[in-house]
């Protein structure tokens, strides 16, 4: 299959707010270009756009998947509605003998075993780890313990049934885990390689956190009683963002094989899946804090390029900081951005078979309208990009 790469690339200006948090409560940050700038991890904003797949429901929930401990309990569930003879302590053994059989480590966490009193169920065991589990994944180890439900312990001493159980946990992965991949140290051919690498989100300027003093009033407080019922302190900060994501659409086709439903030509789930993530990546937000700053904001500008060369990070125009000289940052940095990637491009010939697609808002941006073809809506940028990488996918290799 031809290599095929897809650049996203995104200017948003968030207000202050405290996206992603350190493990002192403060705002991520980074020095680049010899100053701090506000950052936001790679993992909060794809952690975001898995979210937001589900919650705008941009795909079927048969095609994406769920990253938990509880998969025993999952599986479980899964094992009942097929047969609800099969329920409760009896639906967790056998989902959990044959999770095992897959080389995953389960256990009933200590904490919870040593809570229980006499006489209640014991707690269900748990994965030691984090696993990441496609909704057909999850009905197929279902229907693998239905099958061996008379006696499972015999039914998986079986080669061909511990085999089985290791096909069906990795085979007809669901979408979100073909682009972000899945890990799991000690079962080394549970990997899934990602198709997608997103960048950490950062400042295209310098940026200092500040810090916001509040106060909380006890509403049953008497005329005569003074003082806060509680104070506090909540770091922040606002930043104009260049984010950045390239996802390889070969990579994604091959983890998604013959596509998640039998019934449709082979590159109509890599679409959607495309489709999906572009517009997952331009919507979503980390909603850290959310609730004490609404930091409700989309981005000023969208840039999109399809490829076969390898992919290409526009961060460097933000080495040296955006200054704002004309009171705020977005037009400057969209200059910087118009001016700077066709030099790049040119000077390492990166431009050949190139295709791109800008969305953007307001006149501040109007400098990015010359790096390729404007879309009104998300929606069609969306659609257009699908459509190109569609028409990449059924060329000739």
């Amino acid at each position: 299959m031809n290599r095929i790469f897809l650049d996203v690339h995104a200017l948003q200006t968030v207000p202050p707010s405290n996206l992603n948090r350190d493990d002192t409560g403060a705002p991520k940050s980074a020095v680049y270009g010899g100053v701090p700038r506000a950052r936001v991890s790679s993992q909060a904003w794809k952690r975001a756009m898995r979210t937001y797949f589900k919650e705008e429901h941009l795909l079927d929930p048969s095609e994406l998947g769920v990253r938990s401990k509880k998969i025993v309990e999952a599986v479980a569930e899964r094992i009942t509605a097929l047969d609800p003879a099969l329920a409760g302590e009896q639906a967790l053994r056998i989902a959990d003998e044959t999770i095992k059989a897959t080389g995953l480590k389960t256990e009933v966490p200590k904490r919870k075993a040593d809570q229980v009193k006499d006489g209640q169920p014991k707690p269900a065991p748990e994965a030691k780890y984090l696993v990441f589990l496609s909704s057909r994944q999850m009905d197929g180890l279902a229907r693998l313990a239905v099958d061996g439900a008379g006696d499972i312990t015999a039914y998986l001493k079986e080669k061909k049934n511990r085999d089985a159980a290791k096909a069906v946990a990795d085979t007809r992965h669901s979408v979100d885990i073909a682009l972000f991949g899945r890990m799991v140290a000690d079962v080394a051919d549970f990997g899934v390689d990602a198709a997608v690498q997103v960048a950490h989100a950062l400042s295209v300027h310098r940026v200092d956190n500040e810090s916001d003093y509040y106060t909380a009033v006890d509403d049953e407080n008497r005329d005569e009683e003074t003082g806060a019922g509680m104070i506090g302190t909540v770091d922040f900060n606002s930043a104009t963002l260049y984010r950045y994501a390239a996802l390889g659409v070969h990579q994604l086709a091959h983890t998604l094989g013959q596509g998640l439903r039998e019934d449709e030509p082979v590159t109509e789930p890599v679409r959607r899946a495309v489709e999906a993530f572009v517009h997952a990546f331009a919507a979503s937000l980390p909603t850290g804090k959310i609730n004490t700053f609404g930091h409700h904001t989309l981005p000023d500008a969208v840039v999109v390029t399809l490829r076969s060369t390898r992919p290409v990070s526009y961060a460097s125009a933000f080495e040296e900081p955006v200054r704002g000289e004309t009171g705020g940052f977005v037009r400057e940095a969209s200059e910087r951005l118009a001016s700077y990637a066709p030099d790049l491009e040119r000077a390492y010939g990166q431009t050949g078979d190139a295709r791109t697609w800008v969305l953007r808002v307001g006149p501040n941006t109007r400098a990015l309208a010359a790096l390729g073809t404007e879309t009104d809506t998300l929606t069609e940028l969306v659609t257009a990009v699908g459509a190109a990488v569609t028409e990449r996918l059924e060329k000739p290799a």
